[in-house]
């Protein structure tokens, strides 16, 4: 059994009356280290209607300027079923009053089940800011602050309303001004390419987590997290003020209350890297696990069977055996067709696959089965349908073409993640999804794609820009594969994703059958490699460029280092390193004169910290 909270919770609660806030001084919320300050207030115009706003600051140095903080609802359909009094304001924040501000500290650690470090520290500074409308007492509304060290999150809280409404949320307009010349790393949707432009004149809105590159020398990362129970948001450019980006919601959201929206997370770095070691500030923002016991919630590596036949399941365990590998995946259309609600998932569809035979073969080896299911099957099946697979001895399951955006959807994804999780059912969640650190209240939800992975074969380029976005959200299951000759980047640089690309389930060979490999030395390197980690850092790297990740599990680090479609030369620092030892290190890299196919070098030498 494995526990998740650790250390002292320490809390300082102040209660503070909000006096003329309209008019007065701001709140000022700062980060434990004081590096980041987020200011808060409201101003009032002539006609008597009020508007928040925040400014962050970083060292002094602007982050997001004077910007609104906003959010739009329509009840007039449960205030009149109830009959409760109809609010008639055009804008539904244009009247609240502060009534009260609540300070808080909290200062406490935690370790994930899997993740990229072994212990978690989660320390911030915080307020809830409860505010009423002045017409009408029943709406009481809290706008929610942290400031950490790495960023800080900013939510709407609906208390329980007295009155029992319902919240019809409409649109958040929740803005984000950025200093004049902000570029930002630019995806269209969660499987785009990404292109570097400034914040102007965009082909659409901008996928989550938006990665920006300021004038002033810092980086910023804007998130998305606990989006368990509302409809998914992204950015688009403000239509009336320039170098700003706004919430944009997709469709609206129906919640009761109590409930919050999602955090809206303003992660701020001097280095890129650094927002790619401190993105647990996502986990940070969910709830601690809601799983006790999770002996059976197991990290590995694992392969897709290209042909789905009874031998070829076999082979497949029997290169996972060799290659160290913990799990076979089976993919779509081994129940029948997956678009189809005629399809059951709990029969096999396709001649010559003996399912239980194959997973008893892989359990007599070592190696977990893992199971493709369409959003189809899922919808009809899942009340039953993880049951069934745990008494198969069926170990995760893989969602595919699973809807995403609305709040319809956003909530039926998280009760199935649920309702695996009740059976003992990890889950890898496919196509367009991205995680907003909900992992770590259901820790069985692996990874997710939401990524333009080897199944579109982007070139390497693209691959420099992934941590430094995508990966800033959790988990991804980019599918790397080795052989296929489709590959168009070398393949040192595909070993190396493994140690630059965190995933607890970490797919392999993707696209390649057993027949490929003729005992290539540098897959060692694959063989050897875990998918959790104690400690995680991030060397050297710039978007679009290049990156250095060093990973550690227990006494051995594993280093990926990639360049983009440019080659170049890097000094790799190996400051990481214990002082005063010694390390043996292998060395794997592209070299045309080896004699194998892959052309990768295997080299050794005797490192210290000193060495580039």
């Amino acid at each position: 059994m494995r526990y998740f909270i650790l250390a002292v919770v320490s809390f300082i609660t102040l209660a503070a009356k909000a006096q003329n806030r309209a008019t007065g001084a701001p709140l000022v919320i700062q980060s434990p280290d004081k590096n980041l300050t987020l200011k808060f207030y409201q101003k009032q115009s002539v006609d008597n209607k009020r508007t928040m706003y925040y400014q962050v600051t970083y060292q002094d140095k602007q982050v997001i300027g004077e910007s609104v903080l906003d959010i739009q609802l329509d009840n007039q359909l449960s205030e009149k079923a109830m009959a409760l009094k109809i609010d008639q304001h055009k804008n539904w924040c244009e009247n609240l009053v502060i009534k009260d501000i609540k300070t808080t500290t909290h200062d406490t650690s935690w370790i994930p089940v899997n993740g990229e470090r072994s212990q978690i520290r989660d320390h911030y500074n915080a307020a809830d800011i409860t505010l009423v409308k002045d017409d009408n007492p029943m709406y009481v509304m809290q706008v929610q602050v942290r400031a950490y060290d790495e960023g800080v999150a900013i939510r709407y809280y609906f208390p329980e309303n007295e009155k029992g409404t319902y919240y019809n949320v409409t649109a958040e307009n929740t803005g984000f001004s950025f200093p004049a010349g902000t570029q930002a790393w630019f995806a269209n949707w969660a499987q785009a390419p990404y292109y570097k432009l400034p914040l102007a004149n965009w082909p659409g809105e901008s996928e989550r987590p938006l990665t920006l590159e300021l004038p002033n020398g810092l980086f910023v990362a804007l998130g998305e997290a606990q989006l368990v129970d509302y409809a998914r948001t992204k950015f688009k450019l403000s239509d009336d003020k320039p170098n700003t980006l706004v919430t944009s919601m997709f469709g609206g959201a129906q919640i009761v209350s109590p409930v919050g929206t999602p955090w809206r997370v303003i992660m701020v770095a001097t280095t890129p890297g650094d927002l790619i070691t401190h993105n647990y500030i996502m986990l940070n923002l969910n709830e601690p696990s809601k799983i006790t016991n999770t002996d059976w919630i197991k990290p590995g590596k694992i392969m897709r069977v290209m042909t789905q036949t009874t031998a070829d399941a076999k082979a497949n365990i029997d290169f996972a055996v060799k290659h160290k590998l913990q799990y076979i995946l089976f993919d779509w259309k081994w129940y029948g067709p997956a678009f189809s609600f005629n399809s059951d998932a709990t029969k096999v569809a396709i001649p010559d696959f003996d399912l239980p035979g194959i997973i008893q073969y892989g359990k007599d080896k070592g190696i977990g089965i893992w199971l493709y299911v369409n959003q189809q099957a899922l919808l009809v099946q899942s009340d039953s349908l993880f049951a069934v697979y745990n008494k198969w001895g069926v170990k995760g399951v893989k969602f595919g073409f699973v809807q995403v955006g609305s709040h319809r959807w956003t909530t039926w994804v998280e009760k199935a993640i649920q309702q695996a999780a009740a059976s003992h059912i990890m889950v890898n969640i496919h196509d367009d999804w991205r995680l907003t650190g909900e992992q770590r209240t259901w820790p069985n939800l692996m990874t997710a794609e939401g990524v333009r992975g080897n199944e579109e074969m982007p070139d390497a380029t693209h691959n420099t820009i992934l941590p430094f976005t995508r990966y800033i959200a959790g988990p991804a299951d980019y599918t790397i594969c080795y052989f296929d000759k489709r590959i168009k980047n070398t393949h040192a640089h595909q070993l190396a994703l493994a140690a630059i690309y965190y995933s607890p389930l970490q797919t392999l060979y993707w696209y390649d059958k057993p027949s490929a490999e003729h005992n290539e030395p540098e897959l060692e390197f694959w063989d050897n490699i875990p998918t959790s980690w104690d400690e995680t850092r991030v060397i050297q790297g710039k978007p679009g460029e290049y990156i250095t990740t060093a990973r550690r599990k227990g006494t051995e680090w594993f280093v990926g280092t990639i360049t983009n479609n440019k080659a170049r030369t890097l000094n790799v620092p190996l400051t990481f390193l214990a002082p005063g030892k010694k390390y043996r290190v292998k060395i794997y890299s592209d070299d045309a004169s080896v004699a194998t196919a892959t052309h990768v070098r295997v080299s050794s030498s005797v490192v210290s910290s000193k060495q580039c």
